[in-house]
Formats: C-alpha cells, structure tokens, sequence
C-alpha cells in the first residue's frame, strides 16, 4: 500500500552570511520502508527517534527534504490539490492526547460528522449513530460535550471521527499513551476489531513495547531519525539483531512462572544532537559493539534472514551480543 524510498526531512537551524544555512536538524535521514494493506506496523524508538516526523510526512501535513511516498503507487508529494483531498479521505490520523485534539465547544454529533458535512441532516445524524455504536459508544451521547467524558471515551470519539470518511489507512499516533493502564487494552483490542471488521491498515507509533507486541505484525525501530531494524514481530522480539532493538528489549518487565534470569543492557549516555550529524552510525557513540567501520560509513538496512532487515555492520543475535 506504502512505499517510502530515501525520505529525509532536514530543519534549517542557524543562518549564516548573505541567509546562507550554516547547520542543520536532521529529523530523518534515507529512511526506506514499505506498509503492506491490512497489517499493522509498529514504528519504535525514543523521544526524538523521527517517529512522528514519518507520520506527519506519511499525512502530507509537511513537505520532506528529498525522497518519496508512494500511496498505492502515487506519489503523494506529486499530487494536485484534488488529489490531495482524495488521498486526506483515504489517509487518516488518530492523535496521541484525546483531551486537546478534540474541540471543547462542539458536541459529540458536530466533532464526529466533521468529514460527513456532504449528507443531508438526517442522513448525517444516521451515519454518526452508526459511528458511535461501532467504537462502543452509544448514540445518546451526541449532544454531549467533551469535557463530560473519560480519556477512554474521548479516544474513541477520535477514532470514530477519523472513521467517519470511510479511510483505508489510520496512522495512530501514540493512541493509548494518555489513557489509564486499565484502559488502554480495551481500546487497542477496539482498534485490533475494527482493523479485522473494517480492512483496515495501521502504523502504529508507540513507545512502549507491551503495546506493540500486543497488536502489532510487524515491527520498524528507529534512532535519531534512521531506520534500524524491521522484521516481523515474532522475530524481533525473539531474535533483535541491531545493538539498540537488544538494549530496548532488555529493558522490557518480564512475568514469568520460571526463574529466567535476562542480563539488561544499558546504554552510555545519551542521544547525541541531530544537528550536523557526521557521515557515519547514528548510533556508534553508545553501541557496546561498535567497530571501526562504524565510525567512518553509514550502515543501510540489509536482508540478514527472510523478512528481516537490520541496518549494522556488526550484527548478531542477542546471546552473541551478551557474550561478546
């Protein structure tokens, strides 16, 4: 459904003589990705890792530096106004805070059929029940107002909303973030029914990994604006291969009857500055396996087992990477 090809977004930073740019934000940089239809593709990573960066580029909400979407084959930074507005019906987004992305003066009913404005009175008010029952809301509340909901609520209010045009690919933004513990697995399993009843397609942003093994089927993880690993699910979780998928998923609580022991990982220091970054690994400054090629060459996501891609040029499953 998704292509991305070497998509980078760079922020001018500070301007020299005659307005030239003297340096430069790099938020993404070469990234290359695809998104099958009907999948559910987790983008992981830390603050600042350019996850949602990708996800307002995905939206056309701003324009990349160089490189390309193609939307079923289209690329979305090529169209025309109409096409635009076409591919905003297919496109939609779901925002991380459900108290601020929602309007406080307008009702249920006018938040829902925003993109429904076209019908006729009745049928609008018809279609924004049909939209409230099918996120587990019930019709009685269209005359309500925000502030007199839960955080649970007012997501699936968002979700509804972005529903309502009838779109074929969601972009959830950190959808659960927010919400409360007890909360937050009811609307994942909400999402996961709704992408199973309605064929739909997500990128799922997310920074807490029991979310994403939760929902997820496939998995791209993210540093400093670069793609470093994507394999399927399964994989990942069970056989990271890039140093920094390794010590995220050693941070992760395990429960489990047996005794296991799981030796954590921890990084020195922290994220460099993604300003004027040097040609070589983002992520050489903290790698516990970094080598000299590291620090003199950009790795690019290469095949190392079916499916799964990692960007390193010293790779290696987990337990050689604890030994080493």
């Amino acid at each position: 459904m998704v292509e991305v090809k070497g998509l980078t977004k760079l922020y001018p930073m500070d301007t020299g003589w005659l307005g030239k740019k003297r340096s430069w934000l790099s938020a993404l940089e070469d990234v290359d990705l695809t998104v099958r239809r009907g999948e559910i593709l987790a983008l992981v990573g830390e603050s600042g890792s350019g996850k949602s960066t990708l996800a307002r580029l995905l939206i056309k909400l701003i324009e990349p530096t160089r490189g390309e979407i193609r939307y079923e084959g289209e690329n979305i930074f090529a169209l025309s106004r109409a096409q635009v507005r076409s591919l905003r019906r297919k496109v939609q987004i779901v925002f991380q805070d459900p108290y601020s992305s929602l309007n406080p003066r307008h009702n249920v009913g006018q938040i829902v059929s925003e993109g429904i404005n076209g019908l006729a009175p009745g049928s609008r008010r018809r279609r924004t029940n049909e939209l409230l029952e099918l996120v587990g809301l019930s019709p009685n509340i269209i005359d309500r107002y925000p502030h007199e909901f839960s955080g649970g609520q007012r997501q699936r209010i968002c979700i509804a909303r972005a529903l309502a045009v009838n779109p074929e690919f969601l972009i959830l933004d950190e959808p659960v973030s927010a919400l409360d513990v007890s909360v937050q697995s009811k609307i994942l399993n909400l999402l996961a029914d709704l992408r199973d009843e309605l064929q739909l397609t997500y990128v799922l942003i997310s920074h807490d990994l029991g979310v994403v093994r939760h929902v997820a089927d496939r998995v791209a993880v993210m540093y400093l604006g670069h793609m470093v690993e994507v394999a399927p699910k399964h994989l990942l979780f069970s056989n990271p291969r890039h140093p920094y998928t390794q010590a995220l998923l050693s941070a992760v609580p395990m429960i489990s009857s047996k005794r296991e022991k799981r030796s954590r990982i921890v990084l020195a220091g922290e994220i460099p500055t993604a300003i004027n970054i040097p040609a070589r690994c983002r992520f050489a400054t903290r790698c516990f396996r970094a080598i000299d090629v590291c620090w003199n060459e950009v790795p690019r996501l290469k095949e190392v087992e079916r499916e799964h891609l990692v960007a390193c040029f010293n790779h290696a499953p987990v337990a050689e990477a604890l030994s080493s």
